[in-house]
């Protein structure tokens, strides 16, 4: 799983001439992996063959419009679940202690919250850890292929394959919470002004939404790095 977990996590970058070139050996590991759906990897081979065929200014062009401007896509996972609460401080903060725990350490302009660095992590894990680690934000992935859906985007196929491999489904209480938020188009500078709007935060007893969607109680304990996953250099 761990190669798999690589492969998306490397489809959710930012594109470039290398990934572009290396659409070919991400199309060879994800049809190894069986833990895929046949549908889910014919959705995936769209996205790759569009990454292969396409123009790299114009797939940099969508990945920003999508990833970037768009809030309800975003990849930063504490993005969902704690949007601009306190909570997402602290969050940040343990979840880039458990990398470094790990022997990962992020560069100085990386979130640990963003979604293809968790990836990253999570494809150091033993199979059914890593299955059960992304069972945790897997409403997340779900509502995000939705959004995308409605945006007859490719980019569905990753967050369907991650649902897919996922050991918890996601409740449709769950999604359907998570897209009754606002989802702009991106186009819409008005809306998307809005939408990126600070959001207040509030102190004192109740303030806080006792919320850390279980994210980071699941990514506990030691690890060593893959053979083949390069070390981050110590901020």
């Amino acid at each position: 799983m761990g190669r798999t977990l690589k492969a998306l996590s490397a489809l959710l970058t930012y594109p470039t001439a290398d990934l572009v070139q290396a659409a070919g050996e991400i199309s060879e590991i994800l049809d190894k992996d069986k833990r895929l759906p046949a549908s889910a990897r014919d959705q995936l081979h769209r996205l790759l063959n569009e990454m292969a065929t396409g123009d790299l200014y114009d797939l940099q062009e969508r990945y920003v419009l999508l990833f970037d401007r768009t809030r309800s896509l975003s990849l930063h996972l504490f993005e969902h679940v704690h949007g601009e609460s306190r909570d997402r401080g602290q969050a940040m903060i343990d979840l880039k202690s458990q990398y470094e725990d790990a022997g990962l350490f992020m560069d100085v302009s990386e979130l640990p919250d963003f979604l293809p660095l968790f990836l990253e992590y999570v494809a150091t894990r033993p199979a059914v850890e890593a299955a059960e680690s992304l069972g945790q934000p897997a409403h997340i992935f779900a509502a995000i292929a939705e959004r995308l859906r409605k945006r007859r985007s490719a980019y569905e196929a990753v967050f369907r394959a991650l649902v897919a491999i996922a050991a918890a489904k996601p409740t449709e209480e769950e999604v359907s919470a998570l897209l009754q938020l606002p989802d702009p188009d991106p186009n819409d500078l008005a809306a998307l002004d809005a939408a990126w709007e600070d959001e207040p935060v509030n102190f004192g007893p109740g303030s806080g939404d006792g919320c850390k969607d279980n994210l980071i109680a699941r990514v506990r304990g030691s690890m060593r790095p893959a053979p083949d996953m390069p070390q981050r250099p110590r901020s």
